[in-house]
């Protein structure tokens, strides 16, 4: 595996994806940065703007076991892991697998169901296991979550939780496309009134599981230079410390923003990281780990204004 090889795999993905969706890169780097280096990623936006398409297409290029969750106020913590069911036959209980046991998880539209289900991917998102009834059972190292919420409903809708929240890398959000992204979004799909399936937009795999292992192996050793890492703490730390922000990002936010960097650092054909890579990484990979104070949500400050207030404020290594 060498950086050429990641760039190819990257563009490949990226040009199955475009045969689904039109324009959203942003999206589609964060979310390949997330499978690069073995995150989660949070896609929020309002209804309509390709977050379930996107993840499906994504999917579809990867030759990855692929499972899907409808999130409902009614969905229960076993109808996601699954749950040991006596067998008569056997005289003995068998474990039906949930949906969770997949490679590649679409939690679709995860903030309607209440937090006592919404907790149940807790493990799974962290150590990649899943324990029923004291059985521990691994899902294997190509587990991945795609989340997708809507931010504009209220009613039938939980907030996920901080603990949440933090195991995913990123959160993204959707915005509206430009007015020629649209002209194209309508060309393409304006023919239908449902989703259309990837088979039938020409989506392949371009990529399987044992490449990935490669590229995250490749990725894990690009080299971090002791003033990026100062630099990556030094933001996280100042999240504690802001006016603004009542409880800041975690460590286990820094941990994964250097990882994240590196994996961005590979996408731009770069075996080492630069404090730019960091930056364009900070956004996404904080905005859903800091809690406003009370003071700062009545100003009308959002999550985004503050973290850009702290890359001004903290200085970048040279």
């Amino acid at each position: 595996m060498d950086l050429d090889a990641i760039k190819k795999t990257a563009d490949a993905i990226r040009a199955e994806v475009a045969k689904a969706v039109i324009g959203q890169t942003d999206a589609v780097d964060l979310m390949l940065v997330s499978l690069m280096c073995s995150g989660h990623i949070l896609l929020e936006g309002v209804p309509g703007t390709a977050k379930t398409l996107m993840a499906r297409a994504f999917a579809a290029s990867l030759a990855l076991k692929f499972g899907r969750i409808q999130f409902t106020p009614d969905l229960m913590p076993g109808d996601v892991l699954g749950t040991n069911l006596f067998n008569f036959q056997s005289n003995e209980f068998k474990l039906t697998k949930g949906p969770i046991f997949t490679e590649l998880l679409l939690a679709d539209e995860i903030n309607r169901t209440p937090p006592k289900t919404q907790a149940a991917l807790l493990q799974a998102m962290q150590e990649r296991n899943v324990t029923i009834d004291g059985q521990t059972y691994a899902l294997g190292g190509g587990f991945m979550v795609i989340a997708t919420q809507n931010p504009i409903e209220q009613q039938g809708t939980y907030p996920l939780p901080e603990a949440q929240l933090d195991r995913f890398l990123f959160k993204h959000v959707f915005d509206y496309p430009s007015e020629d992204d649209e002209i194209a979004i309508v060309t393409l799909h304006g023919n239908r009134t449902t989703m259309p399936s990837p088979d039938s937009l020409g989506l392949a795999a371009v990529t399987n599981l044992q490449t990935l292992s490669a590229i995250r192996t490749y990725i894990s050793d690009i080299r971090l230079a002791d003033d990026v890492v100062r630099y990556i703490v030094s933001l996280v730390r100042a999240t504690r410390e802001h006016a603004a922000i009542e409880f800041g990002a975690s460590p286990r936010a820094a941990n994964m923003l250097a990882a994240a960097a590196r994996a961005f650092a590979a996408l731009d054909g770069r075996d080492y990281v630069i404090p730019d890579d960091v930056k364009a990484l900070a956004g996404p990979a904080l905005r859903h780990r800091i809690v406003l104070s009370p003071g700062a949500e009545i100003d009308g400050q959002t999550a985004d204004v503050i973290v850009d207030q702290i890359l001004e404020q903290v200085p970048a290594p040279r």
